[in-house]
């Protein structure tokens, strides 16, 4: 049992009869009342993400996880496929359980979290920013616009995404994992 002080980002809990990975936290400390934790978990079951407030000291029932290093090798449909980089065992996750599935390239790493009670895996850690090029963006007119313009481009995974105008097809673009955004035109 661990108690409030222990939430962290990434913690994943037993609460209402489900899994919960916590996505989001903040101590409240007012200047009236006893403190509390406000927070933002996502079920590892469906998907869901709900808000709760935990007050202080209050005894949450932590999930014992492993992590562990896969590699992706293919999607099939709803399905994608993953091979440990230490024991070479493949694993078939559903797309529901991914937080980016359309930012994944064949080859990337991620961490898998396993349940050590029931050998399930439960979420899906990304890396940071991924490195994909660009398969399709319209030209960008010079000297069209006055402000920081964007244009929708695709990019070998088949993921739209809003690039600035000086970004053509061939370009490797860095993008954010987390909210899917362009950061950096990457040079080779």
């Amino acid at each position: 049992m661990a108690s409030t002080s222990d939430i962290r980002n990434g913690l994943c809990i037993k609460f209402n009869h489900d899994i919960y990975k916590i996505i989001e936290f903040l101590h409240v400390k007012p200047g009236k009342g006893p403190a509390f934790v406000r927070t933002k978990l996502k079920s590892l079951t469906t998907g869901k993400v709900l808000d709760n407030t935990f007050s202080a000291g209050h005894k949450i029932e932590d999930v014992r996880v492993e992590t562990h290093t896969f590699q992706f090798l293919y999607a099939e449909g709803t399905q994608f496929h993953f091979m440990n980089n230490e024991s070479f065992e493949q694993i078939t996750l559903n797309k529901d359980i991914l937080d980016a599935p359309d930012l994944l390239k064949e080859g990337t790493n991620v961490m898998v979290q396993i349940n050590t009670e029931t050998d399930l895996p439960l979420a899906v850690d990304m890396p940071a920013s991924i490195v994909l090029e660009v398969t399709y963006a319209e030209p960008g007119v010079k000297g069209n616009t006055a402000t920081n313009a964007t244009k929708p481009a695709k990019v070998e995974t088949g993921a739209s995404v809003n690039v600035p105008l000086f970004i053509n097809e061939g370009d490797k673009i860095k993008i954010d994992t987390a909210t899917g955004s362009y950061m950096e035109r990457v040079k080779e």
